[in-house]
């Protein structure tokens, strides 16, 4: 599911679970280990995430686990969920996402609590949630908003469009763009940059580049969670996730 590989002082977790690289239940728990492993190795200067293949990075969450869900376990899901997001978004090395594919949903939200991202000229990135029923629940409304600007994740978010790698970084959402084959080199390059320089001075930097957003936003990850869950109980959820998995077109009732 991940694979870690070290580079000298870069560590490159790989999410490797085809054809799509989807986050279930054991992607998740196998991220969240390897993340908290991390700390076993103390010369890790900087950390490149990336998925396998050339399709996607991470193409969103598992849907047909959405009909398995009552609001009681989204609770635990999207709790589970977010703190596994915050540990990447607040490990004291710089996290690069090396985006060599479809960053869709939970995908772009893994993205979003990466430091730096650099994505593939070919890939698509986007939070299409709305169109199943849901909205994204890992911190992504809110890291969005931080990064493109409240409009432009409200639009994102309620129109569910995704955005090509020109208009990522328009929104502000990625700072690099590069051929599909050299999105890994680009992300090595800058990791190796980052690395030669003094990392106590790094870790400080990203400590006080996040501090002043970061309680802030554990409160309104917490709001998140309890809009997000009761939407697992709606009639709507249920129709978009059957429809997604069925290839048909969705009609929403609104309840």
């Amino acid at each position: 599911m991940i694979e870690f590989q070290q580079e000298g002082p870069i560590g490159i977790l790989t999410i490797n679970h085809p054809p799509m690289n989807t986050l279930n239940v054991e992607v998740f728990t196998s991220l969240a280990k390897h993340v908290a492993c991390l700390k076993d190795f103390p010369e890790l200067r900087v950390l490149i995430i990336t998925g396998a293949g050339e399709r996607a990075f991470v193409a969103g969450a598992e849907i047909r686990e959405f009909l398995e869900v009552d609001e009681k376990s989204a609770y635990q899901l999207l709790e589970d969920g977010n703190e596994v997001f915050n540990q990447i978004e607040n490990l004291p090395i710089p996290v690069i996402a090396a985006i060599n594919g479809f960053a869709l949903g939970g995908g772009l939200e893994l993205a979003l609590a990466c430091d730096i991202r650099v994505m593939s000229e070919s890939a698509k990135v986007g939070m299409p949630e709305t169109k199943l029923g849901v909205f994204p629940g890992y911190g992504g409304t809110q890291r969005l908003a931080q990064l493109a600007g409240v409009g432009r994740a409200k639009e994102l978010i309620y129109t569910g469009r995704l955005l090509r790698a020109e208009e990522a970084v328009t929104y502000q959402i990625v700072e690099y763009i590069a051929p599909a084959e050299k999105v890994l080199d680009k992300a090595l390059e800058l990791a190796r940059m980052i690395a030669e320089n003094a990392p106590l001075a790094i870790a400080s930097a990203k400590k006080t580049l996040q501090s002043g957003q970061h309680l802030s936003l554990e409160k309104r990850i917490q709001q998140d969670i309890s809009y997000c869950a009761p939407l697992f109980r709606t009639e709507d959820l249920q129709n978009g996730a059957r429809s997604f998995l069925k290839k048909e077109k969705v009609q929403f009732i609104g309840r």
